[in-house]
């Protein structure tokens, strides 16, 4: 594993090459392909990862995201292309060489090691003394709620609390360049929440660090990363930061992992090139909506609107309004979740927890403001409504 980075103010443990990388913390694909036989893993993948840029690789399971970090890590070699970090080649340069600090999802401790030898292990190899190892260790076990079992080992620990260890193990050595594989999954919800405060907190006291973050989880990286990049099948798919994917998706797959989206197929009915909006209209609803960059009357698109946009309440000056079924109604504690139908689309909304709901096959109206819903380019059309119910 490769967690000895020179902590600042420690002894290099290395010269030359490894000083090399930790000059420039940033990270660079450059159209990284990993291969295993007919299979492919990763696919002509580029990115750039700012120094000091926390990245969120976020997609599902077998998309290619933990591929693309163990490729920084140097645990796989890619098939073809190239991994920098800063201005250096490390694609062919040994893991334990490369001055990065990890966290994997199976914890990775040492069993022979207590807890307290494990948070410690990066220290002791970047040639910290034994006075500046014992405070931080403490710092760190802490942070992440362990103190209390420095003296275990591992075998003795939870699974969650395992993981927290091999958190507090990363954090301890203050890495240039911290790689972090689903991370927090092991963790409960309310200790999840902690942590990523915790991962917050250490990039503001150093903003040096650069952080790749693979997650399946919207929520982590719509709450730590400066940018996203979206990925799917083995490839990139969008780029972008947490706020511009969420509010304006560049295709109909971030829409719908970047947060809950409506898709709903529309036909072009008008465009106002000065406000950048367009009529649009599906079933027997015309409704107007954002269209930055233009659109062609006549034209098929996919209208992207999010269930929170969704509201009973009454419109204000200029919102849409349109009629639906309501075909069910999901209370999930601070908030309900309704599932309406318009002419065989389904649509879902969000609202605050209602005293009374209405009921199934009730017809209701629901509004939206056109700077609430957007659509996607002419190309993502034709792939129709995406329906995650969650």
């Amino acid at each position: 594993m490769a967690d000895a980075a020179v902590m600042p103010g420690f002894p290099r443990a290395a010269a030359g090459a490894k000083a090399a990388v930790r000059a420039r913390p940033g990270i660079r694909f450059d159209r990284v392909t990993v291969a295993y036989r007919s299979t492919v893993a990763l696919a002509d993948f580029s990115l750039d990862v700012e120094p000091g840029e926390v990245m969120a690789l976020l997609g599902p399971s077998g998309s290619g995201k933990t591929t693309a970090l163990r490729t920084v890590a140097g645990f796989v070699t890619p098939t073809s292309g190239r991994v920098f970090l800063g201005d250096t080649d490390v694609t062919s340069m040994p893991a334990h060489q490369r001055g990065i600090g990890m966290v994997v999802q199976q914890y990775a401790l040492f069993p022979h090691m207590r807890v307290e030898q494990n948070v410690a292990f990066g220290l002791r190899a970047a040639g910290a003394s034994r006075a500046t190892i014992a405070p931080r260790v403490t710092e760190c076990l802490t942070m992440v709620g362990m103190a209390a079992y420095a003296r275990r080992y591992p075998h003795e620990l939870s699974g969650g609390q395992q993981q927290r260890v091999a958190i507090a193990r990363a954090l301890a050595i203050r890495p240039r360049v911290l790689l972090l594989d689903e991370p927090l999954s092991a963790l409960d919800a309310q200790l999840r929440s902690g942590m990523l405060n915790e991962i917050a907190r250490l990039h503001r006291e150093l903003p040096d660090v650069t952080i790749l973050y693979v997650t399946h989880d919207q929520v982590e990286a719509l709450t730590l990363a400066d940018r996203i990049a979206v990925m799917n099948d083995s490839r990139l798919v969008d780029v972008g930061t947490a706020q511009s994917l969420y509010q304006q998706p560049p295709s109909d797959f971030t829409a719908t992992f970047v947060g809950n989206a409506n898709l709903v197929p529309v036909t072009v009915e008008a465009f106002d090139a000065a406000r950048q909006e367009a009529r649009v209209r599906f079933a027997a609803c015309s409704v107007v909506v954002r269209a930055n960059g233009g659109v062609t009357p006549g034209e098929r698109r996919t209208l992207c609107v999010r269930p929170h946009a969704l509201a009973l309440e009454p419109p204000a000056a200029g919102a849409n309004a349109i009629e639906a079924r309501v075909v069910e109604v999901q209370w999930r504690g601070s908030a309900h979740r309704l599932y309406l139908e318009i002419d065989g689309i389904e649509l879902r909304a969000d609202s605050k927890p209602l005293r009374e709901p209405p009921h199934r096959g009730e017809r209701l109206i629901v509004h939206f403001a056109a700077h609430d819903a957007t659509l996607l380019a002419a190309a993502q059309a034709d792939r129709g409504s995406a329906d995650h119910r969650g």
